[in-house]
């Protein structure tokens, strides 16, 4: 029993250090003034832009996930994670990016 414990809190550990889910990645900040130049359809067209990337970025921390979890259970370690496959900074300036174009669009009334 004390054996089962131990594994199963070794596992999760070491879990821990895994790739996140790329819908558990909190947005960055990004500052409003990166926006204010734009007029509606430059907002609009940045928009599509950062949906298309963040789309990509979130395919590909799903598979560094999945990598992690792989070499979990084949090596003991979370491989994606250690050779820098884990992108999760890129996917929260992402959504960072969205939220900050969005609140744009609603100050300067484009949606």
């Amino acid at each position: 029993m004390q054996k089962n414990t131990i594994a199963l809190l070794t596992v999760v550990g070491v879990l821990a250090g895994c790739a996140k889910k790329p819908e558990d990645i909190s947005p960055a900040y990004i500052s409003p003034t990166s926006y204010q130049s734009f007029n509606c359809k430059q907002l609009a067209a940045e928009a599509r832009r950062v949906d298309v990337a963040l789309t990509e970025a979130s395919a590909a921390q799903m598979q560094a996930r999945k990598n992690d979890t792989t070499g979990v259970i084949l090596l003991g370690l979370p491989t994606a994670s250690l050779s820098g496959s884990n992108i999760a900074p890129q996917i929260a300036s992402l959504k960072g990016q969205k939220q900050t174009i969005h609140q744009t669009q609603i100050a300067k009334h484009c949606i």
